[in-house]
C-alpha cells in the first residue's frame, strides 16, 4: 500500500469557477455602470454638446481593442493578461515593462476609488479623519478579495444590482419628465448626436478622448482566464460584450440627460453636472440616491481593480519574474493569492494618503492605455503577420481592428498631461532596470505559460 509520503504533492492552483456572466458581472463592475456619470458635464462642454456622439465613436475604437484582448486570451488564456501576450508575442523583456506599466493601471483603480469613497463619506461625517476612512474603504475591498474568488464574484453581483436600481430610477423619471415637459417629439431626437450649430471634429476629437476613459477597466476580464470556465470562449465573448455594453447604457444615459439638459453652456458645474440632471427631473431623493450609489461605485470598482492587481502580481510571481515567495503564492485552502492581496491592500492605503484623486486617475490612464497599444500590436503581428499556415487571414479583422485600436490609443495617451509622461515615465525606468538587474541583460526571462 503506498504510503501518503510516496504520494506527490500537488500545488495550489486557481480554481476554474467562473461563467461567462461571471466575467461580464466583474467587467461591468470594473468599468461601473454609471462610469458615463462623472465624465458627463466635462464631456458636453468638449464636444459642445456631443457627448452622446463621443461615447458611441470611442465605443467602436475601444471595441477594437477588446477584440484584441479577447482575441489574445484564447492564444494564451494565462492570468498574466497583457504580460503573457506581449512576453509570448514580442518578447518576455518587453512583456515585463508593459506588465510593470499594466500594474499601475489596477493598482490605482483601488487607490482613486477608495480616495473617492472616503472623501465622500467626510462631506457627510465631516469630524472623522481621512486616513481613517481611507483605511476603512480599502480595508473593506482586502478583505473581500481576502475571502476568495467567489465571495468576490457574488459581491460584484450585489453592487451591480444596487447601482442597476438607481440608475433605472432615474431613466425612468427622466423618460416622464421629458415626456411631460416635451412630449414624444422631445423623446426622439437627433440633436444630442448632431447639432449643426455647435459641430465641431475638433471638439467631438476632444470629447471622444474624455469619452474614451468611461471604458478603461474592460481589459481586466483577461486577467482572470485562469479562473474560467472554457476560457478560449468566455474571455473574448465577455470583453467585447462588457465594452458593448458600456457604450450602448452609457449613452442611453447620457442621451436622456442631454434632452433633459440641452443647453451645455448653462451648466454651472460640470464636474457633478450629471447630479444637477438627476435632481431636476427625481428632486433631492434622486439627488441622494446618486450620491449613495457614487460612493457604492467607488467601492465596487475598487474592489474589482484589487482583485486585478493581486492576479497580475500572482502572473508574475507563479512565473518567478518577481520573486516566487511571496508573489507567487497561493493558499492552499482557499486557493488565492493571499500574501497579493495584502500587499496590494497596503499600497492603496499608503497611495490614499500621499495622491490626489486627478492624479490617482492620470496614472490609471497611463497603465491601461500603455496596456491596450501593447496588446493591440501584439494582436497586430501575431493574427496580420503571424507565420501560422494553418490562420487564414481576415484584412478587417486581423489588420485593420487591431491597427484602428492602437491609434486611437496613442492618440489619448499623448495627450495625457506631461507631469503624468514623466511619473510613468519614471515607474517604466524603475521596472527595466529590475528586469536588467535579475537578467544581467542578457539572459531571457523563464516564464511558465502553460494554465494553472
Amino acid at each position: 500500500m503506498e504510503s501518503n509520503a510516496a504520494r506527490p504533492i500537488r500545488e495550489p492552483r486557481l480554481k476554474r469557477v467562473l461563467g461567462l456572466w461571471d466575467l461580464i458581472y466583474y467587467g461591468i463592475i470594473l468599468i461601473s455602470p454609471i462610469a458615463a456619470v462623472p465624465m458627463f458635464g466635462e464631456a458636453q462642454v468638449l464636444s459642445r454638446g456631443h457627448a452622446v456622439t463621443t461615447l458611441l465613436a470611442s465605443m467602436v475604437a475601444m471595441t477594437a481593442t477588446a477584440v484584441s484582448f479577447g482575441r489574445m486570451a484564447t492564444v494564451y488564456p494565462s492570468a498574466g493578461s497583457v504580460y503573457t501576450y506581449v512576453s509570448k508575442g514580442f518578447n518576455p523583456h518587453v512583456g515585463f515593462i508593459l506588465g510593470w506599466a499594466m500594474f499601475l493601471e489596477f493598482l490605482f483603480q483601488p487607490m482613486q476609488n477608495s480616495l473617492y469613497a472616503a472623501l465622500t463619506i467626510q462631506r457627510l461625517l465631516p469630524r472623522v479623519p481621512l486616513p481613517l476612512l481611507s483605511a476603512v474603504a480599502v480595508g473593506f475591498m482586502t478583505l473581500l478579495c481576502w475571502m476568495g474568488i467567489r465571495t468576490t464574484a457574488r459581491t460584484n453581483q450585489i453592487l451591480l444590482a444596487f447601482m442597476s436600481l438607481v440608475m433605472a430610477a432615474f431613466l425612468f423619471e427622466a423618460v416622464r419628465y421629458i415626456l411631460v415637459h416635451q412630449h414624444w417629439q422631445g423623446l426622439v431626437s437627433l440633436q444630442p448626436m448632431y447639432d449643426a450649430r455647435t459641430f465641431s471634429v475638433r471638439a467631438i476629437a476632444a470629447g471622444t478622448a474624455l469619452a474614451a476613459t468611461t471604458y478603461i477597466g474592460f481589459d481586466g476580464v483577461s486577467i482572470l482566464a485562469e479562473e474560467v470556465h472554457n476560457p478560449r470562449r468566455n474571455v473574448l465573448l465577455a470583453t467585447v460584450l462588457v465594452c458593448i455594453f458600456t457604450g450602448l447604457f452609457a449613452g442611453l444615459q447620457v442621451y436622456l440627460a442631454q434632452r433633459v439638459w440641452p443647453d451645455y453652456r448653462t451648466l454651472a458645474n460640470p464636474e457633478t453636472a450629471f447630479m444637477d440632471v438627476a435632481q431636476v427631473v427625481g428632486g433631492y431623493r434622486l439627488f441622494a440616491g446618486f450620491g449613495i450609489v457614487l460612493l457604492v461605485s467607488s467601492l465596487a470598482c475598487g474592489l474589482a481593480g484589487h482583485l486585478g492587481a493581486v492576479r497580475l502580481l500572482y502572473g508574475m510571481g507563479r512565473d518567478n519574474v518577481l520573486p516566487r515567495k511571496p508573489f507567487g503564492y497561493l493558499d492552499p485552502r482557499r486557493g488565492n493569492p493571499t500574501f497579493n492581496v495584502a500587499i496590494v491592500g497596503v499600497l492603496a492605503y499608503i497611495g490614499t494618503l500621499t495622491l490626489g484623486w486627478e492624479r490617482a486617475v492620470e496614472m490609471l490612464n497611463f497603465g491601461a492605455l500603455m496596456a491596450f497599444m501593447a496588446v493591440n500590436a501584439v494582436a497586430l503581428k501575431y493574427f496580420g503577420f503571424g507565420r501560422d499556415p494553418l490562420h487564414k487571414l481576415n484584412v478587417f479583422l486581423d489588420i485593420v481592428s487591431p491597427a484602428l485600436g492602437f491609434l486611437f490609443c496613442l492618440a489619448i495617451f499623448l495627450g495625457l498631461q506631461s507631469s503624468t509622461l514623466v511619473a510613468g515615465g519614471i515607474w517604466l525606468a524603475v521596472g527595466g532596470v529590475y528586469v536588467l538587474l535579475k537578467t544581467r541583460g542578457v539572459r531571457p526571462i523563464e516564464i511558465d505559460f502553460s494554465e494553472s
